[in-house]
């Protein structure tokens, strides 16, 4: 986060808020707040999310963020006691969606004051049966930019379990949040954080038959959403840089593929590679200073590399009659994973980086396609074609498949920088309709992404620098 100051967050983390008048701790809960979570219990943290029958058996609480003073903020006109809400709004929607907890949220909690984010009253969350609590303030600072902090509490040792504080710029209100969630995912599920990341997709627009389809990013949550393109050309399958700096997509112009290579800060665009032939599906090697892609000359469709800077020539990695689509890298570099249909029909399988080893994982029945290697390396993600399409994973060598879904039309998935989500598009039956969805390793925890038209081809990036 390019506005956090490195100096605050040290001295957040040592020292707590100053002291201020409390406010009212009597604030009553809403009477609903909805949550799609099961009610199995797949991990260490229990709770409902509904009314006041919810506070017998909480789990993880998450307060609304107090503040010294209410005043106006460019990040909430209404006030830093609204932003406060807000705040702790995000960090409930990041958590609940997750697979792992089921949190309260602010609406329906008693509200701390500020003095108590750092003495929290025990006695009101015993009385709720909460195991964890997530306390947090916002204070609006004069240079115009907001300070966030964030507490994470084991309510039956009455002990702090880490804290962590950030000063962003009003714009950057939601990252806070976000690295709240992530503060807290990470120190109660021992993972690696991902709520502080973006997402880049295809959006969609006109009818099935003439679509318009431009590159566009957004938050993890679906928020801060902005188009890359406008739409002009077509834009098919994006992926991020694995430093975040940079996505590569593949647009249409004239009719003529084209790779290329958006840089988010400045918003140039570099053209890698461009042809006559079919071009498809490119993706980043792990240190990102090369593209896969796959290209069809002369009918026979092969997988190729290239210098992510543009230039040089090509370098071929498959040589077969069959065809060969969709290269992902393994983490380390060393594989990558691919479709053939070399076998007769449409098959996953991996080969070493330099295109030699080739061998089939994939003996499951029906097709398999779009592989993508997990950040961890210990799965791929796949589109299983069995009449239906639907999400699946398997090892790398092609074992311990599991369908995830199990709707008309999945496919195209993309990892959380985590490997614990997985993210992929649904095609509607008979409106040709695309949306994002989301699925824990669990396949228990399904849930849409809104965004404001129709969208394909996610790309999940990294955790922001």
């Amino acid at each position: 986060m390019k506005s956090v100051s490195l100096f605050a967050t040290f001295m957040l983390i040592f020292a707590a808020p100053a002291a201020a008048t409390p406010q009212s701790t009597n604030a009553q809960p809403a009477t609903q707040q909805t949550a799609s979570a099961q009610d199995d219990d797949d991990g260490p943290l229990r709770g409902t999310v509904t009314d006041d029958s919810a506070w017998q058996d909480t789990g993880i609480a998450i307060a609304a963020f107090a503040t010294n003073a209410d005043v106006p903020t460019p990040a909430n006109t209404q006030g830093t006691q609204a932003l406060g809400i807000e705040l702790a709004r995000i960090v409930f929607n990041d958590l609940r969606f997750n697979g792992l907890f089921r949190p309260v949220g602010p609406d329906a909690l008693p509200r701390p004051s500020y003095g108590q984010i750092t003495a929290p009253a025990w006695n009101t969350w015993h009385g709720r049966s909460a195991e964890m609590l997530v306390h947090g303030y916002v204070r609006a600072n004069a240079d115009g930019r907001l300070t966030v902090g964030c507490y994470l509490y084991d309510v039956a040792l009455q002990n702090e379990l880490v804290r962590e504080g950030w000063v962003v710029a009003p714009n950057d209100w939601r990252r806070a949040a976000h690295r709240c969630a992530d503060l807290v995912y990470s120190r109660l599920s021992g993972e690696s954080p991902f709520f502080d990341s973006r997402i880049a997709y295809i959006a969609e627009t006109g009818p099935k038959e003439n679509r318009v389809k431009r590159l566009a990013i957004m938050d993890s949550d679906g928020a801060n959403h902005r188009f890359i393109t406008n739409g002009q050309s077509t834009a098919l399958t994006p992926r991020y840089s694995p430093d975040y700096s940079r996505i590569a997509y593949l647009s249409y112009v004239d009719g003529n593929p084209r790779i290329y290579v958006y840089h988010i800060d400045s918003g140039r665009q570099t053209l890698v590679t461009q042809s006559g032939n079919p071009t498809f599906a490119p993706r980043w090697s792990p240190d990102g200073r090369y593209i896969l892609y796959s290209m069809a000359v002369s009918g026979n469709t092969d997988i190729y590399r290239v210098s992510a800077e543009g230039g040089g020539t090509p370098l071929r990695l498959t040589d077969s009659p069959a065809i060969e689509v969709g290269g992902s890298y393994s983490p380390d570099g060393r594989q990558i994973v691919f479709e053939s249909d070399k076998s007769g029909s449409q098959q996953c399988y991996v080969m070493n980086a330099d295109g030699s080893g080739e061998r089939r994982i994939s003996f499951f029945g029906g097709r398999c396609a779009t592989p993508e290697w997990s950040p961890r390396g210990d799965q791929i993600a796949f589109t299983h074609i069995a009449g239906d399409f639907r999400i699946a994973v398997m090892t790398p060598q092609g074992s311990n498949m599991r369908r995830l879904t199990n709707a008309w039309h999945d496919e195209a998935p993309s990892w959380a920088p985590n490997g614990r989500i997985i993210q992929f598009f649904r095609t509607e039956r008979n409106s040709g309709d695309t949306s994002i969805w989301q699925v824990d390793l669990t396949g228990e925890n399904e849930r849409r992404l809104r965004t404001p038209v129709g969208a394909s081809d996610p790309a999940w990036g990294p955790v922001l620098p």
